[in-house]
């Protein structure tokens, strides 16, 4: 037994928002701490960009948990399993494909971002296609990544604003500013040698939040271990695998594999953020252990994610607790019906998915900026004081353009185009599938390279029009993740369709 069992009466104990917030600045105060014992009096560029390429692979494996799971993660996932469209566990079916989508990067991506000793894996482009085409893959990250992050660490700060910055009268803008800047305050000097060891400590709070949350819940509950079990495996919330109607169910094992897999191979593999970690290790089999001990936990960590969303339901419906929306059910019941020591677990949990995401796409943001478009890895002065400045001017830019983006996203207030916006830019990820294949399955052609933007921009946007009108066009089929095969496809056709044969060095 966890526990010894007693009777539990749920009453909504609403948590003081002060508790929270000395909360937050305790937790920031740590992170901004180890930031200069990390990095002592003075870094470089080396040290912002690839940790000198001397990072610990169980340390990079081990935080890179927190940056794969975001915020909206910790949120969304538990509360999709009780959602009205039926999903239940399916989203394991999406985290399997995950997986193979990992060991495809451990296998082919990462021994070439190795050999080319690559510090933006965008640089690969430049050799394979072409200057247009390395800037067009550039380009496509640092607009999806700064609109993914902006997106991601939105939905959080509506959270916070909510449980805590509303009591005190703080305007939303405020809120994101001040999360902005303690983001940037631990990050602007160490970059990602700082980020590998917050992450990790990021990802251990994040892991034992969730443990926690089932204990607190399964506790409220007056369950055991094996009680929890059982009770998650007969509840109408368990089901994994969904086989039927392939044609119009999003949530068919095909879609979500399959979907769960490319997306993986474009959003991670062809993603600077979390490559920039691999490629900080000293070699290419310290980055191979990284990545599958990294997949293995990741793998288990979400399905106790999915086992605290069944549990929530269960508790929601046991205590008749209703909310708006799904996103609102865990939150809600954490901050507002467990107690304080859960609630403090779960807002550990909360800050920590978001802000590992947020710092490493901001120090990613940076990286690619400065590599493939400032040329910082052409230059001879790259750690020159002058280099190292323009470098924090970059790293302030990128905080500023995603506060802006966060205030947009406030500003539309409207749940369906904001959802549709971060659709559309993870459809971005789908050219950069059709650029990679083609550089390494089609070596001995050669692309168009001014046309590539303009394919580049032509896919994602036939993509769109068919997740719209698929229904009508195609006999009743329905798009999910999958989409981005047919993105990555369309691209690799256009730039097939655009390209000529390489022309042969004559022999003397």
């Amino acid at each position: 037994m966890w526990f010894k069992p007693h009777i539990y009466i749920a009453k909504k104990t609403t948590m003081a928002p002060g508790i929270l917030l000395l909360f937050i600045i305790g937790y920031f105060f740590v992170l901004i701490l180890i930031s200069f014992l990390t990095t002592g009096k003075t870094s470089d560029n080396d040290t912002f960009f690839v940790a000198n390429r001397n990072s610990k692979w169980y340390l990079v494996a081990f935080g890179m948990i927190g940056t794969a799971l975001s915020g909206v993660t910790f949120i969304s996932v538990p509360g999709k399993v009780g959602a009205v469209t039926g999903d239940q566990f399916a989203y394991f079916q999406f985290v399997l494909g995950n997986a193979a989508g990992f060991i495809v990067i451990c296998l082919v991506l990462l021994p070439l971002y190795y050999r080319l000793q690559l510090t933006s894996i965008y640089g690969y482009i430049e050799s394979a296609l072409g200057k247009w085409s390395y800037k067009t893959a550039a380009g496509i990250f640092l607009i999806s990544r700064t609109i993914g992050s902006a997106f991601r660490l939105y939905l959080v700060v509506i959270i916070l604003q909510k449980f805590i910055f509303d009591a005190y009268h703080i305007p939303f803008a405020v809120t994101v500013l001040i999360c902005l800047v303690l983001i940037w305050s631990y990050t602007f000097k160490g970059g990602l040698k700082t980020i590998i060891i917050t992450d990790s400590l990021q990802t251990l709070f994040l892991v034992a939040s969730v443990f926690l949350s089932i204990y607190f819940i399964c506790r409220s509950l007056n369950l055991d271990a094996i009680q929890a079990f059982e009770t998650v495996k007969n509840s109408s919330y368990s089901q994994v695998f969904f086989f039927n109607d392939f044609m119009s169910n999003k949530l068919h094992f095909g879609k979500e594999f399959l979907g769960g897999m490319f997306i993986t191979i474009a959003m991670v593999g062809l993603d600077q953020d979390l490559m920039q970690k691999n490629l900080s290790l000293k070699n290419i089999r310290e980055a191979q252990k990284n990545m599958f001990s990294f997949t293995s936990i990741f793998v288990v960590i979400n399905i106790f994610f999915l086992s605290v969303g069944a549990l929530l339901y269960i508790y929601a419906e046991h205590h008749h607790v209703k909310v708006e929306k799904t996103d609102y059910l865990y939150p809600t019941i954490a901050l507002n019906y467990l107690g304080v020591a859960p609630a403090i677990v779960f807002m550990l949990g909360l800050t920590a998915a978001t802000f590992a995401t947020t710092d490493s796409a901001l120090t990613a943001l940076t990286t690619s900026f400065c590599i493939d478009f400032l040329n910082f890895n052409k230059r001879e002065d790259t750690n020159s004081k002058k280099m190292v400045s323009m470098r924090h001017y970059v790293h302030i830019a990128f905080s500023g353009l995603m506060f802006l983006t966060i205030i947009l996203f406030n500003a539309i207030n409207n749940d369906a185009v904001v959802s549709a916006i971060f659709k559309i830019a993870s459809y971005t990820y789908g050219p950069l599938l059709g650029l990679y294949a083609f550089g390494l399955l089609l070596k001995n052609r050669q692309v168009n390279d001014k046309l590539v933007p303009f394919i580049c921009l032509i896919s994602p946007a036939i993509c769109y029009f068919l997740s719209t009108e698929s229904k009508r066009l195609l006999g009743g089929y329905v798009f999910d993740n999958e989409l981005i095969i047919v993105n990555g496809l369309l691209t690799f056709a256009g730039l097939l369709l655009t390209s000529k044969p390489k022309e042969k060095l004559a022999v003397l």
